[in-house]
């Protein structure tokens, strides 16, 4: 995939996001590439949506609905672009007329999985895709575990909607933590008794999704909390 002609820029993560405490400095890449017309810094608030690639048709319902509702919000959906969870958070907010944010594990002249080739054009064109990896980087499995982290420095708050015991959502939702920052996890993944890492998020202070408007609210009342401090 060309990037040349996509509103190409290499930026720091601070000139993305503004600027970063100690702890989100930590697993920041020195620079990112990103492709689109999306305003930087990036728009607030910012929300990943993220879960298995052989997601479910309920949990693609799910994580679709969830998508609509927050993009109509004006939240930006961020997600990476897999297939399952990812891609249907990503359809679901151009749908409805949000912007949304794919943060890749390949280069960005690169697409994986490859029938995904259309909708990162899309986003290249009309949103907003971010790599942290320059042309010509061999595309491997750490790849999307060093992409995890760098999604969860991107959101303001992060939803694991449908996973397995071994799914790549596990590495945002413990980034995410680690920022200090909002974690949901669907019903279906908090009640999962053959895994153990939800339980665990939720003792290290993740939040167990009930309605998507909550997120909306944390966000809403943290934001506050920020200007009047």
């Amino acid at each position: 995939m060309d990037s040349s002609n996509k509103f190409f820029r290499v930026v720091s993560p601070e000139e993305l996001l503004g600027p970063l405490n100690d702890t989100e400095k930590k697993s920041a890449p020195a620079e990112l590439y990103v492709a689109g017309p999306m305003k930087i810094p990036l728009p607030r608030p910012r929300v990943a949506i993220v879960g298995s690639r052989k997601a479910s048709r309920k949990g693609v319902e799910a994580a679709a609905e969830i998508a609509k509702m927050l993009a109509r919000r004006r939240v930006t959906i961020v997600s990476g672009l897999a297939e399952g969870i990812d891609t249907a958070a990503h359809k679901a907010t151009i749908e409805a007329g949000g912007q949304t944010v794919a943060v890749l594990g390949t280069p960005l002249d690169r697409v994986y999985p490859r029938k995904n080739s259309p909708l990162q054009e899309e986003i290249m064109t009309n949103h907003l895709a971010i790599s942290q990896f320059p042309r010509g980087h061999a595309v491997q499995p750490a790849n999307f575990v060093l992409r995890n982290r760098t999604m969860a420095l991107i959101s303001n708050a992060s939803i694991i909607v449908e996973a397995e015991a071994l799914s790549g959502s596990r590495h945002v939702g413990w980034e995410t933590l680690r920022l200090g920052r909002p974690l949901f996890i669907s019903k279906s993944v908090a009640s999962n008794e053959s895994m153990i890492w939800p339980s665990e998020m939720i003792r290290q202070g993740a939040h167990r999704l009930n309605d998507p408007e909550n997120v909306v609210e944390l966000l809403r009342s943290e934001s506050d909390t920020q200007e009047s401090s």
